[in-house]
């Protein structure tokens, strides 16, 4: 700790601002679903998912030594270099969040990673071969793959359960929910906690402070762990309203089938060293759960918004990455100017959100405003009009409900009284 400067110093809390971010914009993908169908209040889900993201950023280091020494090359790194990468992905984390849309948090820090360092070193700063394998490969292929499990777990839990007793079903699906939730938050922490625990390690080593190649010392840990946690409780609910309300519509039995397919993708990319967006796999698992049921549709509308925002999410944060690294390379006056630059752009952003507040006491009304509301679409419209109504949702009906009113011609004398109604 004697050896950090003052860059170091403004890297580190930078580092963790970016880390605070992640968590607020990435509370949606834990407990979106759990809060849309009802299985527990917006406040205690969050606060049960900051616990959970805590305790997984203890769990392993594999994404960390990915990201400190495998997406570029650390021998002549500046430490600018990172700070300006931090700045680009920042930006389009509150940028996003602002819009409601589910981006990729760790594909805007790798973006404004691969910005930075090119700028700074050129191409040959970024190892292309890791880049393809541990960023791009999984981006494409995670969400496929949680997609596709979830819609294969939910077209099976409707069938196991053909004609149960509603809400008995309902009661048990919550409580799976609640725990799936749980280990989606846990399998967060274990996997984007370790993304700002590698920044800080990779900052290190530029410093001189760690050699290369070396794990996250603990207080790196510790503190990378905390700041997602607090950025967690504090709820992403503009995300959360979207991802809940604005792709599908979720029952619990889908919910569950979302968050359990997710939790597994996240996992074992953790496992092995994968660098995946968990807003990815939870964003394609919620699809591929509305897709499950029958009936079930998807908004394409938004996810299409969604899919574009995924699309611009690494030359974005790279392109403010690359800018913020071309003022730091000018000198101090260059670096106070990105700083200030940070915190004013953080400032507009923030106010704006301010306009239409969304919190936990609005996140699951259905009266979205116009900006938000999301049109059926010609082919959403046709499926629900042809989907026969759930088992068990007809109530019984009885003859009296069968008789009708039928009134009889009027009679030809203008001045005869007219005739009762008859009842049939």
């Amino acid at each position: 700790m004697e050896h950090i400067t003052l860059l170091l110093a403004i890297v580190v809390v930078t580092a963790l601002v970016f880390d605070f971010t992640n968590g607020f914009h990435d509370t949606a993908n834990a407990m979106a679903t759990t809060i849309s169908t009802g299985a527990l209040k917006p406040k205690t889900a969050v606060a049960m998912s900051a616990v959970l993201n805590l305790i997984g950023a203890f769990l392993s280091v594999e994404v960390a030594k990915t990201i400190s020494g495998g997406i570029i090359n650390e021998e002549g790194i500046r430490t600018e270099v990172i700070f300006a990468a931090l700045v680009g992905a920042i930006l389009w984390n509150l940028l996003t969040w602002l819009l409601g849309l589910p981006s990729s948090s760790s594909h805007a820090l790798f973006g404004g990673l691969i910005g930075a360092a090119v700028m700074s070193a050129g191409w040959a700063a970024v190892n292309g071969s890791t880049i393809v394998t541990k960023v791009l490969i999984p981006a494409v292929a995670a969400p496929l793959v949680a997609g596709l499990a979830a819609m294969f777990a939910a077209k099976l839990t409707y069938r196991i359960n053909a004609n149960p007793e509603a809400k008995a079903t309902a009661k048990g699906y919550r409580a799976g929910q609640i725990a799936s939730a749980g280990l989606v938050s846990l399998a967060h922490g274990t996997n984007d906690a370790q993304k700002t625990m590698g920044i800080i390690t990779l900052a290190l080593v530029t410093q001189g402070v760690v050699a290369p190649g070396s794990n996250p010392p603990l207080w790196v840990v510790v503190s990378a762990g905390v700041a997602i946690a607090l950025g967690t409780y504090l709820g992403g609910w503009r995300i959360i309203r979207t991802m809940g309300k604005g792709l599908t519509d979720l029952q619990p039995q889908q919910g569950f089938a979302a968050q359990t397919s997710a939790a597994t993708v996240i996992l074992a990319s953790s496992h092995l060293g994968f660098s995946l967006s968990t807003t990815q796999s939870c964003s394609g698992a919620v699809m591929g759960a509305g897709l499950g049921r029958k009936g079930g549709v998807v908004r394409w509308s938004t996810a299409t918004r969604m899919f574009v925002a995924w699309g611009l999410t690494l030359p974005a944060a790279g392109l403010v990455g690359a800018g913020a690294e071309f003022l730091t390379k000018q000198g101090p006056w260059g670096i106070a100017a990105v700083a200030v630059l940070l915190v004013a752009g953080s400032a507009v952003i923030w106010s704006l959100s301010r306009r239409k507040p969304v919190d936990h006491h609005n996140v699951t009304a259905d009266d979205l405003d116009a900006a938000d509301a999301e049109p059926a679409g010609v082919v959403t419209t046709a499926i629900a009009a042809v989907t026969p109504p759930p088992a068990g949702s007809v109530a019984a009906v009885t003859d009296e409900d069968l008789k009708a009113t039928i009134l009889t011609p009027a009679p030809t004398d203008p001045t005869a009284p007219p005739a009762p109604a008859a009842k049939v």
